[in-house]
């Protein structure tokens, strides 16, 4: 395992500064690159397994489409139709191990699909999918409300030509927030896990014969720079694996067989009240006859997806287009045409990439109808992944781990500590006095590291930020154990503040400055900067594409 240096308990970039020397002075059994959903799982595995490992990632934890999916813990219905019975299969077990293991992070999302009269599928056609979902989960969690009941499960839906609903489940997800609670379980079983380093090339064993372009060399560490400092080093590894997403040499990697095919999905996020709903609404656009859903997450509103290429440079925050913005409001207004939703109703948006793995040749599908499945690749000394889905990140973590002990010899068996992660929550707790739900939600995030963070809610206390189910307390343990180096990291995917309240969270930063900037120990100018670093980043890639923040 690690020392005890880079396991100190509060994750902050002080911590970071005193560990960085400390890495390049060990042989780590596993090296893992990317701190999305899959590399997170990846190094939770191996550190479950007692692996000296060790997870580098260039930018901030889940800074890629793992804090900017669709947010859905789902089997996804529309595989069935594709024929992957198996990612199906597979999705639905994974969801409901996510349930069971992570309620309050993972929670049950009722879905209603409406049928219209001409529309496909009907209602025999869509049971016979559910049953078959549902087969796969083992449970019939299928229903069927005829067109007069529709009104009492959701209000404002259009009722012109309707002939009935299907509800079935799924579940839904804080995606940002599962990530960063998958890397703390890594981290409390011994794993370090560093940020804003970036790898600059793999090192092999044998650099003479790497220079003479020998394939078959095996890969034996990492040269890293410090994306902070500019400070370079190499690292020792018996095993290294990839989780790069979008940035997956899937071309490289196959001979040129297969490629990665970014797709985007962009995202608008309403106040509940314009469009109250408590349960998804998945329907068919009007236009091109894809499905999208509406459904509350956060307290708020969610308008999703698109599914379209994305062209624009992958080091750059994806962000939404007006004529995304136009078919996901034209979406909307097809089913709940009185609510008449407007731009002026979106208080911000995301756009996440999807990493589609897909053939060189043959003829290329349209983006919704391109495989989700994955593609692993394994090299010497090296794994790739690239593809999957956030259901299945914990199956794909598995995959790859056991592709590295072909490399590093280390066994699969868990160890007796890992066991502890899914221990019940200490009574008599801090969240005394607090609803079951909001203990629920809390105990959720926060479980992986539950003494600091009751500490930090006994101290800051119960106010929750404005309008937002977010405490001023879990921006405090943010600053404070989950490695904030940017005020983004904070705003955008420790909290999601910035998405949830008008312009970025603009009226409250004056106030997350005077909690949080004496626990980043960052001096005035630093704040400045900071703040219009943050405002920049949310009015370029979070809010309509015409809008404008306020201080800028």
């Amino acid at each position: 395992m690690t020392s005890a240096t880079t396991q100190r308990t509060n994750w902050t970039q002080a911590w970071r500064e005193q560990v960085l020397p400390e890495l390049a002075q060990q042989t780590w059994d596993l090296i893992v690159m990317g701190g999305g959903i899959t590399g997170a799982g990846v190094i939770r595995e191996a550190a479950k397994r007692g692996w000296r490992c060790l997870l580098v990632e260039q930018r901030d934890f889940a800074w890629g489409t793992s804090s900017r999916s669709s947010k859905m813990v789902h089997g996804g219905l529309r595989y069935i139709s594709q024929g992957e019975f198996a990612l199906t299969r597979d999705s639905v077990r994974e969801r409901q191990l996510l349930l069971d293991n992570e309620a309050g992070l993972v929670e049950p999302l009722p879905f209603l699909y409406p049928h219209y009269q001409g529309e496909f599928p009907g209602r025999w056609v869509f049971s016979w999918v559910l049953r078959l979902y549902d087969g796969f989960a083992g449970q019939s969690l299928q229903q069927f409300h005829p067109p007069w009941q529709v009104p009492m499960v959701v209000d404002g839906l259009q009722q012109e030509h309707l002939q009935g609903a299907s509800q079935f489940q799924d579940a839904v997800t804080d995606d940002a927030r599962l990530v960063m609670h998958v890397l703390a379980e890594a981290r409390a079983l011994g794993a370090c896990v560093v940020s804003n380093l970036r790898v600059l090339e793999r090192l092999c064993s044998d650099d003479n014969a790497a220079a003479a372009g020998d394939v078959e060399q095996r890969v034996s560490g990492v040269r890293i720079e410090d994306t902070l400092t500019g400070a370079q080093f190499d690292l020792t590894c018996k095993a290294l694996a990839q989780a790069t997403g979008v940035w997956t040499d899937a071309a490289g990697l196959s001979k040129q067989q297969h490629d990665i095919r970014p797709l985007r999905g962009s995202h608008l996020l309403l106040p509940s009240w314009r469009l109250p709903v408590s349960q998804s609404v998945s329907f068919k656009h009007p236009i091109d006859k894809r499905l999208m859903f509406i459904f509350p997450w956060e307290g708020a509103t969610v308008i999703g997806t698109t599914d379209i290429d994305h062209k624009d440079d992958l080091n750059q925050e994806a962000a939404i287009s007006q004529a995304e913005v136009d078919y996901l409001l034209a979406g909307c207004a097809k089913v709940f045409p009185s609510a008449q939703i407007t731009e002026q109703d979106i208080i911000s948006t995301w756009s996440g990439v999807r990493p589609i793995v897909v053939k060189t040749t043959g003829e290329a599908h349209k983006p919704s109808d391109e495989s989700r499945e994955h593609m692993l690749w394994i090299e010497p000394g090296c794994v790739s992944l690239s593809g999957g889905k956030l259901t299945t990140f914990r199956l794909l973590a598995l995959e790859m781990l056991q592709a590295c002990t072909l490399f590093n010899g280390c066994s699969m068996q868990e160890t007796a500590q890992a066991h502890s992660l899914s221990a019940p929550r200490p009574a008599n707790d801090c969240l005394a006095g607090l609803s079951s739900s909001v203990q629920r939600r809390l105990y959720g995030r926060y479980r992986a590291n539950w003494p600091a963070f009751c500490a930090v809610f006994s101290e800051v206390g119960m106010q929750q930020v404005s309008t937002t189910p977010i405490y001023w307390a879990e921006l405090a343990f943010a600053c404070e154990h989950e490695l904030v180096i940017h005020l983004d990291d904070l705003l955008l995917r420790r909290t999601r503040l910035g998405l949830l309240l008008a312009q970025g969270a603009v009226a409250v930063l004056e106030q997350v400055r005077e909690l949080c900037q004496p626990r980043l120990a960052w001096d005035d100018q630093r704040w400045v900067e900071e703040q219009q670093r943050y405002l920049r980043i949310y009015q370029q890639f979070y809010s309509l594409p015409s809008a404008a923040v306020v201080g800028l």
